[in-house]
């Protein structure tokens, strides 16, 4: 015992690493031998990504989440044990443009399966949403104004690739389309279980379609089409369903907004019969409830779905988007 006690503990974890990178210096030539038992080593950038992966790959694989619950992906710094465990991957799925440090280490990471969720679909450009309103030129400048501080005070890269808006996620067709890239990915990197990932894409899709036409259903009649948030990542699902997202100019969930911002949402709220302003379960509320304190209008919860934590209203992905479905359709007078 005491001998054992003696070899430091540097030492063995060092050991282990070596061995591991051995490991799977053998095993991304054949992804299916993957260093986990015969399960395929798949690294997920954060949970929307992780739930692919899941449900996708199934029992075949192992998937490990660089994003820990209740962690805000974009402030994620990663531990050089993290950028290691990316190396040691047989498969890499991530979301470009959301996780700067995520996107540094996989280009480093010479991982040969790696698939960027933003090339599976077709990527567009939502800025703050201060769209869809007659403010004249006052709104044109606005809108500069909003996307300059929704690009600085959001968190998210949406300078990079001509401003590009990265929660594709959020809108359920747009997610069925990376499920079944993935799907395909996962199909070529691992052709050994082809067949069950080509059926566990079918069943996810599947569900996604049935999402979709719930909130088609859901939001087809409504009093009004806007709703305000701290966090402007629902411009897909805006756009999808015929709604007009007002963003809280972007700015960053703990930041004030300016008396200016608030006075403009109350008479967007005014004229749009908004009554909600949304905040996330990542964030601090404040910003929601003193424009609501300052507007007269609700609070509520609008999950942008970038982690799962005991706050969350649900257990996984689909869980939460139905319950986004229930609040906006109560925020919006659903009929």
């Amino acid at each position: 015992m005491n001998v054992r006690r003696l070899i430091p503990t540097t030492a063995v974890a060092g050991a282990v690493v070596l061995g591991l990178t051995a490991l799977s210096a053998c095993s991304t030539s054949d992804a299916a031998d993957g260093g986990n038992g015969d399960k395929l080593k798949v690294t997920a950038s954060f949970y929307p990504m992780q739930f692919l992966a899941e449900r996708i790959g199934g029992e075949h694989v192992a998937v490990t989440s660089l994003t820990k619950p209740g962690v805000e992906p974009h402030d994620l710094e990663l531990t050089p044990r993290q950028i290691g465990s990316i190396s040691e991957s047989d498969y890499v799925l991530y979301l470009k443009g959301i996780q700067p440090a995520v996107d540094d280490a996989i280009k480093q990471s010479g991982v040969k399966n790696t698939v960027d969720a933003a090339t599976l679909t077709t990527l567009e450009n939502h800025g703050s949403e201060v769209s869809g309103h007659d403010h004249g030129h006052e709104e044109e400048a606005h809108e500069d104004e909003g996307h300059e501080e929704h690009a600085e005070g959001d968190g998210h890269n949406h300078g990079e690739e001509g401003g590009a808006d990265p929660h594709i996620w959020l809108d359920p067709v747009k997610y069925a389309e990376v499920a079944k890239g993935v799907g395909k990915s996962l199909e070529k990197a691992d052709p050994d279980h082809a067949a069950d990932y080509k059926k566990n894409t079918e069943a996810l899709v599947g569900e996604l379609d049935k999402l979709n036409t719930a909130y088609e259903t859901g939001l087809k009649n409504t009093a009004t089409k806007t709703f305000i948030t701290t966090h402007s990542a629902f411009g897909y699902l805006a756009e999808r369903y015929g709604l007009t997202q007002q963003g809280i100019a972007g700015i960053d969930p703990e930041a004030e907004p300016s008396p200016a911002r608030i006075q403009e949402i109350h008479t967007i709220a005014e004229k749009e019969k908004a009554t909600t302003v949304f905040f996330e379960t990542l964030a601090s509320d404040r910003t929601a409830k003193t424009l609501a304190k300052d507007t007269g209008l609700k609070t509520g919860v609008l999950d942008p779905l970038e982690g799962i934590t005991k706050k969350s209203q649900g257990a996984d992905y689909i869980e939460v988007m139905e319950s986004n479905l229930t609040a906006l359709q109560k925020a919006l007078g659903a009929k």
